[in-house]
Parts: C-alpha cells; sequence; structure tokens
C-alpha cells in the first residue's frame, strides 16, 4: 500500500515538472524578441485547398442554337395550329415541287410576299397573293387553288404571317382547309439551301424569266 502511494506521488511530482516546465517555455517564447508568435503563419505559400467545383453537365458545340431553333419551330406550329392551319416542312415543299402532280397544277404554291419581293425571285411555277391587296389578284388564284388538292403559301419566313393571311383569305374565299400548308421557313429558308428559284412578274401567265 505504502509502495503504491509512493508510486503516485512520484508520478505526481512528475507532471508538475512537466507542467511547470511547460509554462515556463511559452512565458520565455513570448517574452523573447526571437520568440515565435503562435498567431503567425509561417508558411504564407502554402494554399489551403478549396472545394472542388460542382461539376455540371456537358453541352456539345451547338446544342443551345439547336435547342433555339426546335423553340422557335414549336411556337410556329402551336401559332398555325390556332389558326387551323397545317405546317409543311422544307423537305415536304421540296418534295411537292418535283411530284408529278405539281405539273398537273393539283399542286399549287402561293406567295404571299409584295410585287417587288415576287419579281426578284419566288418558288417555280407559284402564283402571288398579297393579304394586304387581296383585291387584285384573288380571283385569278382562286380557280387553280379550289382545283388543287395541296395549296403550299408561303411568305418570308420567320415572324412573318402575311402567309398565314394569305392562307385564312383563300379559305374564306372557299378552298378547302384541309388541302392549305404553310410552309414556315418561307422563302429565306428556301433560297439559303439553294432551291430551285424564278424570277419574273406576278401571275401574268408569261414565261418565267430566269430560274437559278
Amino acid at each position: 500500500m505504502r509502495r503504491q502511494t509512493s508510486t503516485l506521488a512520484i508520478l505526481l511530482e512528475a507532471l508538475l515538472v512537466v507542467a511547470a516546465g511547460v509554462g515556463f517555455a511559452f512565458a520565455a517564447n513570448a517574452l523573447s524578441p526571437r520568440g515565435l508568435k503562435l498567431a503567425r503563419n509561417y508558411f504564407p505559400g502554402a494554399a489551403v485547398p478549396s472545394k472542388a467545383p460542382a461539376r455540371t453537365a456537358a453541352h456539345p458545340p451547338g446544342a443551345a442554337s439547336s435547342t433555339n431553333e426546335n423553340s422557335a419551330e414549336a411556337l410556329v406550329t402551336e401559332r398555325l395550329k390556332a389558326k387551323r392551319l397545317q405546317p409543311l416542312s422544307r423537305a415536304e415543299t421540296e418534295r411537292l415541287l418535283h411530284d408529278p402532280r405539281y405539273e398537273q397544277g393539283i399542286v399549287v404554291f402561293v406567295d404571299a410576299r409584295n410585287e417587288d419581293e415576287f419579281a426578284q425571285g419566288h418558288i417555280p411555277g407559284a402564283w402571288a397573293l398579297d393579304p394586304f391587296h387581296p383585291e387584285k389578284e384573288l380571283a385569278t388564284v382562286l380557280t387553280p387553288c379550289q382545283n388543287a388538292s395541296q395549296v403550299v403559301v408561303y411568305c418570308q419566313g420567320g415572324d412573318c404571317e402575311d402567309a398565314e393571311s394569305a392562307a385564312i383569305i383563300l379559305r374564306d374565299a372557299g378552298v378547302s382547309n384541309e388541302n392549305l400548308f404553310i410552309y414556315a421557313g418561307g422563302f429565306t429558308d428556301w433560297t439559303e439551301h439553294r432551291l430551285p428559284v424564278e424570277t419574273g412578274a406576278r401571275n401574268s401567265g408569261a414565261a418565267p424569266v430566269e430560274r437559278k
């Protein structure tokens, strides 16, 4: 028992000596002009690793523009549906131009742009119908449109709604709504893809001036 008490006393004395030594060392460091400043960063070049940024999904080139094009096409489609009109793609419009029924007058194209634009170039064989002055051309265009099974109306394309206005004029004049189609890309889309173009006057019945 006495031996255990003696051992504990020695341990306590040792701990007191260590504690006193540590306290003395801190005090001496604080008082010394060359002492280490405990709050100072002695390794300023060592950067603290920052948290890695969260990974985001990669977007392939052209994804944004493709999305915008799809959104614009969807808006045009919804606008046409609201007017009970049917959209037609460029590929379908081009196919109809080479369809044998086109030569038979069963497929008809109607250009809803103004006189100058029409004369500078239009889809080959297209009839002209300016929706702002329909009285000038409606009587001439109406008969071929009524005899056709597919009437494709176009204007400049994009935000232009003149083709829709011209199609509604034809529908109100007696052309079956199920035969009316809108080439939403319009003449801008047509020429951008270097498809056939004809120049000449409006509904003159004369031979085309030129096909490009």
